[in-house]
């Protein structure tokens, strides 16, 4: 009797600790726990600006600011290079002639003109009449040097001053007569020169020639100076 009574007060105890331990469980379980979505941990970073990232262009080297390019001075150019490849020059020219019948000093003027093939080199043409004072009993001195050839130019400059030389031969005309000696001889023209350029379309010039010339059956060294101006086109 006594053990019935023991075995129904237990039978009573575990039925009623099964609703606890089946509460306890639901608690404990996967299902049972809150849900959390990954919006819910996200952080408005538009309420604290300084705690933004930084836009993603700030990565690319085109928003980057650029250092600037010193400013360097134009340069002086000689004609070629500016685009103009023919030079008229004109000017006043003096002439020493030295010869065994006469010696004369005289003054004219002098034409050239040059077709430059490129920036330091060009062909040339070269024209020189002058008129002296007279000689061999009153007949005045004329003096007429043509040559053509090549000019050797310092090409651009950062200055305004463009050095050159030029090789000429042609021929020379010189008057009085001697007799039975001809007028005309063969004519070498060796010098050089400097250019100062005004703008592009103009320039002043100033120029030397060694000249040896084949007159009167014999040869004549003889020097000239000239001073003129240059127009490009």
């Amino acid at each position: 009797m006594n053990r019935l009574l023991l075995a129904a007060v237990l039978a009573l105890g575990v039925c009623a600790s099964l609703p606890a331990q089946q509460t306890s469980l639901l608690m404990f379980s996967p299902s049972a726990q809150p849900s959390t979505s990954p919006n819910s941990t996200s952080f408005n970073f538009a309420l604290v600006p300084e705690l933004a990232l930084p836009p993603a262009s700030l990565a690319g080297s085109s928003s980057l600011p650029r250092p600037a390019l010193p400013n360097v001075p134009p340069s002086q150019s000689s004609s070629s290079e500016m685009g103009y490849r023919w030079d008229l020059a004109i000017g006043y020219e003096f002439v020493h002639f030295d010869s065994a019948p006469f010696s004369a000093n005289l003054s004219g003027v002098h034409t050239d003109l040059t077709y430059n093939l490129n920036n330091w080199f060009g062909l040339e043409g070269s024209l020189v009449s002058a008129f002296g004072s007279d000689v061999l009993g009153g007949e005045m001195s004329k003096y007429v040097l043509y040559t053509v050839g090549g000019r050797i130019s310092a090409g651009p400059s950062r200055h305004r001053f463009t050095p050159w030389m030029h090789i000429l031969v042609g021929g020379a005309h010189v008057n009085p007569q001697v007799a039975r000696e001809s007028k005309n001889g063969f004519a070498l023209q060796l010098g050089g020169g400097a250019d100062w350029i005004l703008n592009q379309r103009l320039s002043f010039r100033g120029e030397a020639d060694y000249v040896r010339t084949q007159l009167y059956s014999s040869s004549q060294n003889n020097f000239q100076f000239g001073v003129g101006a240059v127009l490009h086109f």
